[in-house]
C-alpha cells in the first residue's frame, strides 16, 4: 500500500473540477463539465463528459478546450453548451447521440446566458449590446469605427462592477433564436441588464429579472430593488410583475403558468438580509412570502477557494406545482431543501457537505446534485427523490486522494462572553498530539455575511499539511444561523466580530494543549482581510499576518469600491461627508501606528470589489512607520482570483502564505 503524503500547494495543477450537471429528459444518462488546469499553457480546459445513470458508463462527449453549462433540449435529442474559442464565447450545439457540434450563433461580444423554451424550438439568450445596435451585435464582423483611444464620458454613479471593469456603455439584452429557420429576434432594448431568463410552460412568454426605474427620477445604481418582468415571444411590451419591493435573484414559472416563484429579500438590513421564498401571480401583483421563520440562508453562501461554479437554476418547481427545491445554507451545511407552496421546508441531502449545484429530472423522481465535502473536492451524486437512497456518479479526485494524507476537520461550538454561540472547526496536523505543542492559524472568511462550510479547502488542507493547527470560525455577521446573527455586525465591525473570533483562539488554547501560544498567525480575505488589519491594529497576540483583497480605508472605498456606497453605508451606516470621523475609527489604517505583528499584503490589480489602492495605502504606512511588511501585486487579477485566476498566480498566492508564515512562525523574525 502506498503511503500518503502531505498536500502541497503543486497539488493545485492536480484536481479535477465537476460542475454544470444536467440530466436528459429521459433520467438516463446526465451530462456535466470536467474542468482541470494545463499547467503548461497556465490556463483552465473544460469539456463535456456524460455519465449513464444506470451503469456508470463516463465518457467525453465534446472536444473543446472550454466547453460549459450543457443543457438538454426537452426532447432530449440535442445538447447545447456554451464553448469558447477564437469566435468568444458562442451557443453550440451536438446531437444526443454524439458526432459534430454546430456553432449556432455568432455574437459580437458572446453569449453570457441562455435557456431552452419547453416546445423545443427556441433558445433564448442574452449578450451585451450598444443602445444604438440592432442586428450588428449578432455579427462577428470587424467594428468599422476608429480604434483610436478616446474620452470616456461617465454618467453612471457606479461604473464599474468586479469582474467586468469599467463600464463600457453596453447592456446585457434578450433575444430569441428559432432553431429551425436560425433566425434571430432581439425583444428588449434600453440602459439596463437582462438577467437569468426563463420560459412560461407554454413558450409563449420569456421571464428575466432586470433593474429598471418606472420613470428615470431614481438613479438605476442606487436602487436597491430589481423586479421580474416578462416579454413575448416576438417581442412586445415589457410586463412589471413584481412590485419594486424587493431584491430578486432568480425566478421560474409553475408548471401551470400561472405563478412565479422567486428568491429575494426585502433588504431591510442591508446585504445582511436572510433571503425568502416567494410566489406572485404570473400577470404581476403582490408578492407572497412561502417560507415561514427559518435561521436557514437560501441560496448557497460557503466559501471555499476551490469553487467557482455558478448558482444553479432555482426555485426549481416538482412537476405537480406543489413544492419547490432551493441550496440553503445552514450551520455550515449547504442542502438541497423542498419547501411546499404552504411553507413547510424539509432537507433533501444529509451529512457534512456543501451541495453547490443541482437539478431535477424532468419527471420529478430524481436529484442530481454537485457538491463537496470536507475531504472529497467535486462530485455528482444521484438521490431517488422517492426512497432518498444516494449514490454517487463520479469519482474524479479518487487517484489525487488516495495519495494525500488529508486532515479531517473538528468541528467546535463555544458560547462568547455576550452569551452567544460560535461555530468553527479546527484541523490538526498529521502526528500532534496533545503535549506536542503546534502553531495555529486563524482564517477569517470574507462577506462578513458568507460562512465557512463543511466543503474541501486545498489552502486549509495545505497549511495543515505544513504542520499547522487550522482555526475557522463563523462569527457573528454569518449566515447560516438566523436573521439576528447575519445582521449583528452592522455598524459594529471591529467590535463583536473581532471578539468571537479572538474569544474563538481563547477557546482552543484552553481546551487543547497542543497549541503553542507563541506561535500564532492570523490571515483572511475580503471582509477577512478588513479584520486581520484591525486584529493587528488592536493586538500583538499574533506572530504573523497575512491580509489578502482587504479593507484598510472606509473613506476612500467609499468612492473607488463597485459597491462602495452601499456597502460602506449599510455596514459601517455612514458617508464621508457627514460621518468621516465614524468612517475613520472603523478603518484599520487609523491604528496603523499599534501595527507590530508582521504583515504580508496580498492585493489583485484587477480588484474592484477592494480596490488595491486599499492595499497601497496600508502597506506605505506601514513603510513609512518601519513596520515589518511586504506588498505583493498579482497582475490581471481581480476579487476572486484565489479561485479563478490565473493557475500560477494561485500557486504563487499559497507560496507567499506558507513561506510567510514559516519565516515568522517556525524560523523567528526572518523575511523582514
Amino acid at each position: 500500500m502506498t503511503s500518503k503524503r502531505p498536500v502541497t500547494a503543486e497539488d493545485l495543477y492536480r484536481y479535477t473540477w465537476i460542475v454544470d450537471p444536467a440530466i436528459c429528459p429521459s433520467a438516463s444518462k446526465a451530462a456535466y463539465v470536467c474542468r482541470t488546469i494545463d499547467e503548461a499553457q497556465n490556463d483552465y480546459r473544460s469539456h463535456i463528459r456524460v455519465v449513464s445513470l444506470k451503469d456508470g458508463l463516463d465518457v467525453p462527449f465534446t472536444h473543446g478546450e472550454k466547453d460549459v453549462t450543457p443543457a438538454w433540449s426537452p426532447d432530449g435529442s440535442l445538447l447545447a453548451f456554451l464553448r469558447v474559442n477564437d469566435k468568444g464565447r458562442q451557443l453550440w450545439a451536438i446531437p444526443a447521440a454524439g458526432g459534430e457540434a454546430a456553432q449556432l450563433t455568432n455574437a459580437k461580444r458572446g453569449i453570457a446566458s441562455f435557456a431552452w423554451s419547453p416546445n423545443g424550438q427556441y433558445i433564448a439568450f442574452t449578450t451585451r449590446v450598444n443602445p444604438d445596435e440592432g442586428t450588428d451585435a449578432l455579427s462577428m464582423e470587424e467594428d468599422r469605427k476608429s480604434k483610436h483611444a478616446k474620452p470616456m464620458l461617465i454618467t453612471r454613479t457606479c461604473p464599474k462592477e468586479e469582474g467586468s471593469g469599467l463600464s463600457d456603455g453596453l447592456n446585457a439584452h434578450l433575444f430569441v433564436l428559432e432553431l429551425a429557420s436560425g433566425k434571430v429576434n432581439r425583444l428588449t432594448e434600453g440602459f439596463f441588464d437582462i438577467n437569468q431568463p426563463f420560459w412560461s410552460p407554454d413558450s409563449r412568454k420569456i421571464g428575466f429579472i432586470a433593474k429598471i426605474t418606472r420613470d428615470g427620477s431614481v438613479d438605476a445604481d442606487l436602487q436597491t430593488f430589481a423586479d421580474v418582468f416578462t416579454v413575448g415571444l416576438s417581442g412586445g411590451p415589457l410586463v412589471r410583475i413584481t412590485d419594486s419591493t424587493l431584491a430578486i435573484s432568480q425566478a421560474s414559472f409553475s408548471p401551470d403558468g400561472k405563478s412565479i416563484a422567486f428568491i429575494g429579500n426585502d433588504r431591510q438590513f442591508g446585504s445582511a438580509t436572510q433571503n425568502n421564498l416567494y410566489r406572485v401571480s404570473a400577470e404581476g401583483g403582490d408578492p407572497v412570502r412561502i417560507n415561514g421563520e427559518t435561521d436557514i440562508q437560501i441560496g448557497n453562501f460557503a466559501l471555499s477557494d476551490m469553487k467557482a461554479a455558478a448558482p444553479p437554476r432555482s426555485p426549481w418547481y416538482s412537476p405537480d406545482g406543489r413544492s419547490l427545491y432551493v441550496l440553503g445554507s445552514f450551520r455550515g451545511d449547504v442542502h438541497v431543501y423542498r419547501f411546499t407552496t404552504d411553507g413547510e421546508a424539509e432537507a433533501v441531502t444529509r451529512g457534512e457537505r456543501d451541495v453547490f449545484q443541482f437539478v431535477v429530472s424532468a419527471d420529478g423522481t430524481k436529484l442530481l446534485t454537485a457538491s463537496s465535502n470536507p475531504l472529497l473536492p467535486c462530485d455528482l451524486y444521484l438521490i431517488d427523490l422517492q426512497t432518498r437512497e444516494e449514490q454517487r456518479i463520479t469519482r474524479s479526485n479518487d487517484e489525487l486522494l488516495e495519495q494525500l494524507s488529508l486532515c479531517i476537520p473538528e468541528s467546535i461550538r463555544f458560547e462568547t462572553s455576550d452569551g452567544g454561540q460560535v461555530h468553527g472547526w479546527i484541523m490538526k496536523p498529521e502526528g500532534s498530539a496533545h503535549g506536542n505543542k503546534v502553531p495555529l492559524i486563524l482564517q477569517i472568511h470574507g462577506g462578513p455575511h458568507a460562512m465557512y462550510a463543511n466543503t474541501y479547502s486545498h489552502d486549509f488542507q495545505m497549511m495543515a499539511s505544513s504542520g499547522y493547527m487550522v482555526l475557522y470560525t463563523n462569527p457573528r455577521g454569518s449566515f447560516g444561523y438566523g436573521q439576528p446573527f447575519a445582521q449583528a455586525c452592522r455598524g459594529d465591525f471591529g467590535g463583536g466580530d473581532y471578539r468571537d473570533v479572538m474569544e474563538a483562539v481563547d477557546y482552543v488554547t484552553k481546551i487543547r494543549d497542543d497549541v503553542d501560544e507563541s506561535r500564532l498567525g492570523v490571515t483572511g480575505g475580503s471582509y477577512g482581510g478588513f479584520l486581520t488589519n484591525w486584529i493587528v491594529g488592536h493586538s500583538d497576540r499574533f506572530r504573523a499576518a497575512v491580509t489578502e483583497r482587504s479593507i484598510s480605508n472606509w473613506l476612500s472605498f467609499y468612492g473607488m469600491s463597485d459597491i462602495g456606497i452601499s456597502y460602506t453605508e449599510g455596514v459601517i451606516q455612514g458617508n464621508p461627508w457627514d460621518d468621516p470621523e465614524k468612517l475613520w475609527a472603523h478603518s484599520p489604517l487609523a491604528y496603523v501606528k499599534n501595527i507590530q505583528t508582521p504583515l504580508l499584503i496580498l492585493h489583485g490589480e484587477q480588484d474592484l470589489r477592494c480596490p488595491i489602492e486599499q492595499a497601497d495605502q496600508l502597506y506605505v504606512a506601514l513603510r513609512r512607520l518601519g513596520k515589518r511588511t511586504q506588498l505583493v501585486r498579482f497582475p490581471d487579477s481581480n476579487h476572486t482570483f484565489l479561485k479563478n485566476g490565473k493557475p500560477s498566480l494561485r500557486l504563487a498566492r499559497l507560496e507567499r502564505i506558507a513561506g510567510w508564515f514559516h519565516d515568522h512562525l517556525y524560523e523567528g523574525d526572518a523575511g523582514k
